[in-house]
C-alpha cells in the first residue's frame, strides 16, 4: 500500500509485513502465532507484564476481534458500499469478552478459523476490488491496505508477547 491508502497509525503495522505474496504471508504468520501461542507455559497465559495491561489471552481475544473487524470492512469496501464505517473500542471489546471464562486453546482454534476465513476472503478479491476504498474510523483506506494491516497487526502483536510477556 502507499500512503494515502491507510489511516496515518496503520502504517506501523504495514511496515512490519514482509515483501512478498500477502497469501502466503497470512497463512505462514497465521500458523505460527497459533504454533506458537500453544508452545506456551499454561503459567503465562493469564500474565500481564505490567498493571493494567491485557493479558496474553486478552492480547489474542483483541487479535481475534480485529481481524473480523477489519475483514468486516475489507468486505463492505470491496463490495462498494460507500456508508462511512465507525472505529471501535478496543479496550472496551476486551473487557467484555469472557476472556478469563474461556479456554485457551479453543481461542487458538478460533484464531486459525477467523485468519482462513479471512485469508479466503482476501484470496477472492482481484485487483479492482482490492483498490477499491471506503472511510473507516475516520479515514480513507483501500481493501488492499487493509489486508496488510490485518498481517502487520499481528506480527506487532505476536513481537509484544515476545518482547515482554516472556
Amino acid at each position: 500500500p502507499v500512503e494515502g491508502e491507510y489511516l496515518p497509525y496503520q502504517i506501523n503495522y504495514i511496515n512490519r509485513v514482509p515483501d512478498g505474496n500477502l497469501l502466503p504471508i497470512l497463512r505462514v504468520n497465521g500458523a505460527a502465532t497459533a504454533n506458537f501461542l500453544l508452545g506456551l507455559p499454561a503459567e503465562k497465559i493469564d500474565h500481564r507484564y505490567a498493571e493494567g495491561k491485557w493479558s496474553i489471552k486478552e492480547v489474542l481475544q483483541h487479535l481475534i476481534d480485529t481481524e473480523r473487524i477489519m475483514c468486516y470492512r475489507a468486505l463492505r469496501f470491496g463490495r462498494n458500499d460507500k456508508i462511512e464505517l465507525p472505529g471501535f473500542e478496543e479496550k472496551d471489546y476486551v473487557a467484555n469478552a469472557n476472556t478469563a471464562e474461556r479456554d485457551f486453546g479453543e481461542m487458538i482454534d478460533e484464531y486459525v478459523i477467523v485468519r482462513n476465513g479471512s485469508i479466503c476472503m482476501i484470496k477472492s478479491f482481484n485487483d479492482e476490488i482490492l483498490s477499491r476504498s471506503g472511510i473507516a474510523n475516520n479515514g480513507r483506506c483501500t481493501v488492499n491496505a487493509i489486508a496488510y494491516v490485518i498481517a502487520g497487526h499481528e506480527l506487532h502483536h505476536a513481537a509484544i508477547i515476545k518482547e515482554r510477556y516472556l
